[in-house]
């Protein structure tokens, strides 16, 4: 199967570069038995559920992980996009890259921390560049211990008090996606995440889960639905554009997850019942259908990392319906979504979403498959 099979039309007037308020948005219902399409709105969302039916949605929390800073002393501009903790807190989801071990550090992990990041401009910033990153009454300073492929580097970033945590959460920006022409706001801090999220470690949304409110929750709980919550930290990967020809030879880069208790007892309790366990998003879908491969058909309770890669194909063991934001042509979610429609049924759903100016991508409107 090539990759130029899943790409489509794309009026750019119809990348959203704001988001609607919270509840507000279209939705899209394809019926997958029939392929039947039915307009509709988010608020309609519990009329298209049953009850007993299982709602997971993903509680990850998107940190600021965009830095603006300077050389030191060049004063040149420096922009750095902070991909993984290589040091984090044992509370965190973040194991650390094995190739990418960084030497230790003389200070406090308190004031103190060894990030992964992708760095600009990369050709300047050699091991042992400094850069400062200040603002709001927090300044952090970097150093470049490493450098690695595609503008990567390991870099120690260090404040005099309190925590790197609170400095970069006081001074870093909310990392929009690439497609959004313009610079993140205040309203952004917010509006760019879920009412759900719980486990700061996201550099990127779970962008259907921004659709839903308190209304909106309460109508759904209304409806005898059953919610519970799964954490993945999305990567910058899911930026990962598909660059080779063939489908099977991408390859996903892996996101931790982690599946409490009380959420793994009620996913299998569902799926023993035969009740319709639906997912809230492509990185829930992503976790839940790597975690029953792994656990041998069941989920089980814990960490891991999702590294499974669905295509028209795949075989979904615990999926049986999918919300999502509409996704970028030839890109790895688009193939996830047509392994659970249909490839020629999910090009058709998008073509009438163009058609009737739905809003695209992570702020745009949403679909519904069941």
């Amino acid at each position: 199967m090539r990759v130029d099979e899943f790409d489509f039309d794309l009026p750019s007037e119809l990348i959203a570069q704001q988001a609607a308020p919270r509840g507000e948005s279209r939705l899209l219902v394809v019926d997958r038995p029939t392929g039947k399409l039915s307009a509709a709105a988010i608020r309609d969302l519990p009329s298209f559920l049953r009850r007993g039916d299982l709602l997971v949605t993903n509680d990850t929390r998107v940190f600021p992980a965009r830095l603006l800073g300077r050389r030191v002393p060049s004063g040149g501009a420096v922009e750095c996009l902070l991909l993984s903790n290589l040091h984090p807190p044992a509370s965190t989801l973040h194991p650390p890259p094995s190739d990418l071990q960084p030497p230790p550090s003389d200070l406090s992990p308190s004031t103190s921390e060894t990030w992964l990041a992708l760095m600009h401009p990369g050709q300047k910033l050699k091991p042992g560049a400094r850069v400062l990153f200040e603002g709001a009454g927090a300044t952090i300073v970097g150093e470049v211990l490493d450098r690695h492929f595609h503008g990567r580097r390991t870099i120690r970033l260090s404040v005099e008090r309190g925590s790197v945590a609170d400095a970069i959460d006081a001074i870093g920006h909310i990392p929009l996606p690439p497609y959004i022409h313009r610079p993140d706001t205040t309203e952004d801090r917010d509006r760019y995440q879920t009412v759900f999220a719980r486990h700061r470690g996201s550099v990127a949304a779970p962008t259907a889960g921004l659709h839903f409110d308190a209304p909106l929750l309460a109508a759904i709980d209304a409806a005898g639905v059953e919610r519970v919550s799964i954490t993945l930290h999305v990567g910058y990967g899911t930026f990962k554009p598909v660059r080779a020809e063939l489908v099977t030879e991408h390859v996903v880069d892996p996101e931790p997850y982690e599946i409490a208790p009380m959420a793994a007892e009620a996913i299998d309790a569902a799926r023993r019942d035969r009740r319709r366990v639906i997912a809230v998003g492509t990185t829930t879908t992503r976790t839940l259908e790597d975690a029953a491969r792994k656990g041998a058909g069941r989920i089980r309770a814990g960490r891991a990392e999702a590294d499974i890669f669905m295509y028209p194909g795949h075989e979904f063991l615990v999926v049986g319906g999918l919300m999502t934001n509409f996704h970028l042509p030839k890109s790895s979610l688009l193939m996830l979504v047509a392994a659970f429609a249909g490839r020629e049924r999910v090009l058709a759903a998008y073509r009438e979403a163009v058609q009737m100016r739905y809003r695209f991508y992570s702020y745009g409107d949403a679909m519904l498959i069941l």
